[in-house]
């Protein structure tokens, strides 16, 4: 049993976050929230070994919803000594296939969430002021129970599809991606999809006053890539300090890292999501977006838009100390001190160019540079015209008709980097949205409106029975 400290959830909490929903709600609307609620009470955080239990209460979920032994495969894989499920899940096309499958993703872990540094215990659904709070409430379980509860709709209408419909959840996006690999590999040798669609990226931008501005289909991403940085030294005794200092001599390092700016970049997908994004952006950051889109040289455009989090990873590759950790004892000098640095690296740049630029930045012939990820370079995908059109569908269903699509790059790693390597379109096409200021994956208070997890229910249900066809 988990402990929850009981200050971090008052009563008075508790009861506004009672489910009063179930009085106005739809069937499938209060079957998402309970689907919701539950998977967000599993810390399927790297570590805590939680992921079987949540992908043993979506198999008897799906069971309960009709779905067989046979349309459920859960498969077993190892990460650093952790055991990683993955699951998929068919919905088998009626009769003959009228046309290839597709594959849907999302992952069922999330970064972890230390309980003692939020206001709200993060593994516990809590609805208030108009959001939902919860570790992973956006990424990705959001995307996991979107795509889990709209087959259990789908298969209570009785929808017959006229091709294979195929849930890929993963098991360790947020790490190893050890499970989607395996997925993605599994997924080119047996379905040989006519294209993959991810719930783990895309989605409407909304305004600060909740309004839609456009709707993103995640088209390309950033390399994702981790090196340690170490600075070795013979140490001694704290009471007789050396003129070198493994980790004054890292902080340096880093400090270098951080003044360094990477080379400015764009694709013709970064310049148009720009002009696009641009002319729904209000104030200096819509005309920098503006700017830069019609000259990507624009030395003041490129300032604002790199001072700005939300589009600093569109300019070019960063790259960002993440993890710090030195020294063996309070009373001698550290052998050893080594840190942690992301970067997300604008495609073409490539991982080995990177790694030279962080050496030479450095200055410090003493560093040594160690890759730890194992993620490569993807391309950019084609976005099907039957899912644009499908993608118009579902927002004019939702009273978004003639919103602006803009296909663009993510500056964030995703499951569907290893689908595009292997040859398959990969379109980020999630369901919900968020404000410039509601954006809190992987850090405090994570939260998602609770009008954004309602609102984007029937976004994959009209998206599929467009794709899939068939008769309910």
């Amino acid at each position: 049993m988990t402990f929850r400290p009981a200050l971090l959830i008052p009563a008075a909490l508790l009861l506004a976050a009672s489910p009063a929903f179930a009085e106005t709600r739809a069937p499938h609307e209060q079957k998402a929230r309970s689907l919701y609620e539950e998977a967000i009470a599993v810390r399927t955080a790297q570590g805590q070994g939680k992921i079987p239990e949540l992908v043993a209460y979506l198999v008897e979920e799906l069971k309960a919803g009709g779905f067989t032994d046979a349309d459920i495969e859960v498969t077993d894989y190892e990460n650093d000594g952790e055991r990683i499920q993955g699951l998929m899940v068919w919905y088998r096309a009626e009769g003959e296939a009228a046309e290839k499958p597709i594959v849907l993703l999302a992952h069922m872990d999330v970064v972890d969430a230390l309980p003692d540094t939020w206001e709200r215990y993060p593994f516990d659904l809590i609805e208030e002021d108009g959001y939902f709070f919860g570790r992973g409430t956006a990424d990705n379980k959001y995307g996991v129970v979107s795509l889990i509860s709209t087959f259990l709709r789908l298969k209570e209408e009785g929808f017959k599809p006229n091709r294979d419909l195929v849930i890929a959840l993963s098991g360790d996006e947020e790490t190893g991606m050890v499970s989607t690999r395996a997925q993605a590999k599994y997924t080119a040798e047996k379905i040989d999809p006519a294209y993959v669609l991810n719930a783990d990226a895309g989605g409407l931008s909304l305004g600060m006053d909740g309004k839609a501005l456009l709707y993103g289909i995640q088209g390309s991403e950033k390399t994702y890539a981790t090196f340690e940085l170490t600075i070795d030294n013979p140490g001694g005794h704290s009471s007789a300090p050396r003129a070198d200092n493994a980790i004054y001599e890292l902080a340096d390092v880093l400090k270098k890292i951080e003044a360094y700016k990477f080379p400015v970049m764009h694709s013709p997908m970064t310049l148009a999501s720009m002009k696009i994004s641009g002319a729904q952006t209000p104030g200096p950051l819509g005309e920098a977006m503006r700017a830069f889109a019609e000259n990507p040289a624009d030395e003041a455009a490129i300032a604002v838009l790199r001072a700005e989090p939300s589009t600093v990873g569109t300019t070019g590759t960063t790259c960002v100390a993440t993890m710090l950790r030195a020294g063996h004892a309070e009373n001698a000098l550290p052998q050893r001190a080594t840190a942690t640095v992301n970067c997300r690296i604008f495609p073409g740049v490539g991982i080995e160019a990177t790694q030279q630029t962080l050496k030479d930045v450095s200055g410090n012939e003493k560093l040594k540079i160690r890759l730890i990820s194992d993620l490569v370079e993807s391309p950019e995908s084609n976005l099907p015209e039957e899912v644009l059109a499908a993608v118009n569908v579902a927002l004019a269903a939702r009273g978004l008709e003639g919103l602006t699509i803009m296909p663009h790059m993510s500056s964030g790693g995703t499951d569907g980097m290893h689908y595009r390597n292997l040859g398959y379109d990969t379109l980020g096409i999630g369901g919900s949205g968020a404000k410039p200021n509601d954006t809190f994956a992987h850090g405090l208070n994570e939260r998602l409106s609770v009008d954004a997890f309602y609102s984007g229910l029937d976004h994959w249900y009209i998206i599929l029975k467009e794709l899939a066809g068939g008769a309910s």
